[in-house]
């Protein structure tokens, strides 16, 4: 529930000053009574109106619902008594601003039955406080019936964003824990044998230095040789890390290629604007995947890969002459199904045409559409 100050400016969507107006005028329908009682009736609902407002949304549970059904109660008196109808229009904000879809409804529902039966039986009375003001009865009408729905969305939106964005927050965090665990992993896996290798020739060297030089210098060749296994594996293992550009990797394409004798056609761009790292090094490895299994499987002597680029995605096709996919069957081997959970992993999607050798349609989003997503208010 929002605070109840924030009625003045945001919240609404509405100037501060027509709220204020509102705030006023209705001591300008009492003072227009002659009664002394009615003056002082009316004060006291209009005092007793806004105590209930501030209440209700400071208030949880059934209390919520007790107060504003004391503000329908007053908005009706003072529509009946005075003329002013505009209480309503606090009511409808504030029901708009209520959570619980079932609470929202009955309210909505009780308040705008309300407003429209005391709006009609002014009319059909001939009440001249409501002839008077006829147009602007209207539009009050049209906010009961309007304002509640529009702030409930927009409220709902808001939490709905708030929750996406703890989501991605969330989904974030736990990339890079198994990225950690993941280089963890790999460091162990890579470095832990070796070095303990290194180690124990190292210890065995030094005790055979004096008792058998030669022995000891074929160990501290093993330890030379281990080391520097250990060194390419770990510079393999950070370029894997860094990942892979598409023009890099169209490099290497045209090289497999040529050594298969299958003729590569490119067209478009090999350097794509607007995509993320992320989403390159996927569309490399899916590139990748893609030609081995052209070079492997299917007969082909042409290539071509195609990459269009629009204001939301880019788009990779690759295409070859070849035997093509029989009921687009997807193997364990053939890669494509890793090639679809990669995309699926950065919102992108892979699709398969075969007719006259085979098609991959590759998607994959931009980013900069994600930095013109308005918030709203």
């Amino acid at each position: 529930m929002q605070k109840w100050y924030q009625i003045f400016h945001r919240s609404t969507g509405l100037s501060p000053y027509v709220w204020v107006v509102f705030y006023i005028l209705p001591f300008y329908f009492i003072f227009r009574s002659t009664s002394t009682y009615q003056i002082v009736m009316g004060i006291l609902m209009i005092g007793m109106f806004f105590l209930f407002y501030v209440l209700s949304f400071l208030s949880k549970g059934w209390l919520v619902y007790f107060w504003t059904s004391l503000q329908i109660l007053i908005s009706i008196t003072m529509s009946l008594l005075f003329g002013y109808v505009y209480f309503s229009l606090f009511l409808a904000f504030f029901i708009g601003n209520i959570k619980h879809k079932v609470g929202f409804i009955t309210l909505y529902s009780i308040h705008l039955l309300t407003t429209l039966i005391t709006v009609n039986y002014g009319l059909l009375t001939r009440n001249p406080l409501f002839i008077t003001q006829l147009p602007f009865v209207l539009v009050s009408v049209v906010g009961v019936i309007l304002l509640p729905v529009t702030n409930y969305n927009r409220n709902k939106n808001d939490r709905l964003q708030g929750q996406l964005e703890d989501a991605n927050k969330r989904i974030s965090e736990l990339v890079k824990l198994e990225e950690r665990q993941r280089i963890a992993r790999d460091l162990h896996d890579t470095l832990g044998q070796k070095l303990s290798l290194i180690g124990l020739k190292s210890d065995l060297a030094g005790r055979l230095i004096a008792q058998d030089p030669e022995r000891a210098k074929a160990e501290i060749d093993d330890v030379q040789q281990t080391a520097r296994t250990a060194l390419t594996e770990v510079r393999e293992m950070v370029t894997r890390m860094r990942g892979t550009r598409i023009a890099d990797e169209m490099f290497r394409i045209q090289q497999i290629l040529k050594a298969a004798q299958i003729e590569l056609t490119l067209e478009g761009t090999t350097t794509p604007d607007n995509i993320s790292l992320m989403n390159e090094n996927v569309i490399s490895m899916c590139l990748k995947e893609a030609v081995n299994n052209i070079v492997k499987h299917s007969n082909a002597t042409v290539c071509t890969i195609s990459m269009e680029q629009t204001e939301t995605e880019l788009i990779v096709r690759v295409k070859d002459n070849g035997t093509g996919i029989i009921g687009h069957a997807v193997h364990p081997g053939n890669g494509l199904r890793g090639m679809r959970e990669r995309l699926e992993f950065v919102n992108g999607s892979l699709e398969i045409v075969s007719g006259e050798g085979t098609t991959l349609i590759i998607r994959v989003p931009s980013v900069h559409r994600m930095s013109e997503r308005g918030t709203g208010i």
